[in-house]
């Protein structure tokens, strides 16, 4: 832990990490395992501490050996003995409620003892593993304690956790609130979706290739589909997903982020404020629907009995802490346009459900079709279109579909993938997906980070579905059976376009051995 730079990067500042809710899921299931990672590749300073704040009265001892425990579950790859014994050395707890002023007293007095201790050089982030209602209660708190000041060259940041506000007013209101004790420069507003290889693979895709970038456009590409699919039902959840539903869990922040990657201009460099604006301007520029086209463009679905295999899956009705008459959707899709010279006309279709077939999160380009004047008198009936899917979880890689002939004396075309898969290519990554994120805060990089106005001109796309729909509740629900893809509606939504949704999985890097080609002029689930 003593050199400051190595094949991976940069050493990071030191400084002092303070986790509020540090007895919670993320904690032990990413946190912790993701700064162990960081710590093995050389990334963390050695000047460096963590302090857990949370409710549960424990002591130090008793929050290190509870850590211990955890570690041997919850980390992608056995911890060396030596560096968790680093890493048990400079960690601490502190205990409070999150509104107490006496408890932040204390913690001021252990961030203290630990600069004084590990040098930490009064440099610190703060990461709000809590629920939304504390934001602004902790962040205040914070700035009471004087927490928050940077003066003499040391800073002190904020991580804040999803989700960011529950409409367009709480998300702006939530802004202020921030911004009375924090300058934006301190705000880190996380999602973990961007702490994935294939996210940030995506920029250098688009930008770095020649190939890519000129095709990046209405003349050459047909329609766009973001899917983020769970086979998952709300499991314990029930009580934070009644009060959220799938629309406001996954879209504004998620495919939101997904989508602006996607379809943005490039930026004049990485500087985290060339890229945020640019994506910011995509976002400006997606069509906010009028009401009276909510029920044209926007679907809605949960999710009723069904099977997986041979075991039977309860409707979401009928789960933990969900109410028997619940009207909260589990499903959502979206057919947006963007008013730009590039994407003009081009649908972007987005969908996110729980209890799915499969769990995938993607983006699929759906490329213009070729001119059919050169195959007319040949045995092909139908040109299929290319299609390229950039797989972001679980299992990380780039497909590209095209078509070529199969080979014999008649004239027909099959279609074949060329794929990259990150974990053949590049190696097994044990990567948590909060590694970069932390290290980025760390290095005050805030390119993976979402800022204000990038928050609020995604709930301004759908505040008007929100307002529609909590307007006329939906009269079918449950309108599709547990492992299925959804609702026909959703089907519909594109049907209407002459489109339909891509089949998962058959051009997946990690899906089954190469198919054989099949004749085009066959009918094909998703190929239009």
């Amino acid at each position: 832990m003593t050199e400051s730079s190595n094949e991976h990067g940069h050493q990071a500042s030191p400084c002092v990490m303070v986790i509020f809710g540090a007895s919670g899921d993320l904690t032990k299931r990413k946190l912790i395992p993701a700064l162990c990672n960081l710590a093995k590749d050389k990334l963390l300073s050695p000047q460096f501490a963590v302090i857990g704040f949370s409710y549960n009265s424990i002591t130090t001892e008793a929050f290190r050996a509870q850590l211990t425990k955890d570690i041997k579950e919850f980390a992608p790859e056995p911890i060396d003995s030596r560096l968790w014994d680093w890493f048990l050395e400079r960690t601490y707890y502190v205990q409070g409620d999150f509104q107490d002023s006496a408890a932040y007293g204390r913690l001021q007095a252990q961030i203290a003892a630990v600069e004084k201790t590990h040098s930490t050089q009064g440099n610190r982030f703060f990461y709000l593993a809590v629920s939304p209602k504390f934001f602004a209660p902790v962040v205040k708190q914070l700035g009471q304690a004087g927490l928050t000041q940077e003066e003499d060259g040391k800073w002190a940041r904020v991580i804040v956790e999803k989700p960011f506000g529950r409409d367009l007013a709480s998300a702006k209101q939530l802004n202020r609130d921030l911004k009375q004790i924090l300058d934006e420069q301190q705000i880190y507003r996380i999602d973990h979706y961007l702490g994935k290889e294939t996210v940030q693979n995506l920029m250098v895709f688009r930008f770095a290739n020649s190939i890519a970038e000129p095709l990046w456009n209405r003349n050459f590409i047909d329609s766009v589909q973001i899917t983020a699919a769970e086979t998952v039902g709300v499991e314990q959840r029930g009580g934070y997903y009644e009060t959220s539903g799938a629309l406001r869990d996954m879209v504004p922040n998620h495919l939101f982020q997904l989508l602006s990657l996607t379809a943005m201009e490039p930026p004049i460099s990485f500087d985290a404020d060339a890229v945020r604006d640019k994506q910011a301007e995509i976002l400006h520029a997606v069509q906010v629907p009028k009401p009276e086209d909510v029920m044209s463009m926007a679907v809605r679905g949960q999710y009723g009995q069904g099977m997986a295999g041979a075991e039977r899956l309860p409707a979401y009705r009928g789960e933990p802490m969900v109410s028997a008459a619940s009207n909260t959707e589990t499903y959502a899709a979206l057919r947006l346009e963007i008013d730009n010279w590039r994407w003009a006309g081009v649908p972007f279709y987005l969908r996110t459900g729980k209890r799915l077939p499969r769990r995938t999160t993607e983006i699929a380009i759906q490329f213009r079709r070729s001119p059919f004047v050169l195959f007319r008198n040949t045995k092909i009936a139908d040109l299929q279109t290319n299609r390229l899917v950039i797989h972001i979880q679980p299992d990380e890689g780039i497909s590209l579909r095209f078509g070529a002939k199969v080979p014999g004396p008649v004239m027909q075309l099959g279609l074949v993938n060329m794929e990259f898969d990150y974990a053949r290519d590049f190696g097994r990554s044990h990567s948590t997906g909060y590694e970069r994120l932390m290290y980025d805060c760390m290095m005050g990089d805030a390119t993976l980070f979402q800022r204000a106005d990038m928050v609020e001109a995604g709930w301004r796309v759908i505040q008007p579905v929100l307002d529609a729909w909590s307007a006329a509740p939906a009269k079918c629900f449950p309108n599709y059976a547990a492992g299925s893809w959804g609702p026909a509606e959703s089907d519909e939504l594109l049907g209407r376009d002459g489109r339909a949704w891509r089949t998962i999985g058959e051009d997946h890097p990690a899906s089954e051995p190469s198919e054989v080609p099949a004749v085009l002029g066959r009918a094909t689930a998703g190929a239009h």
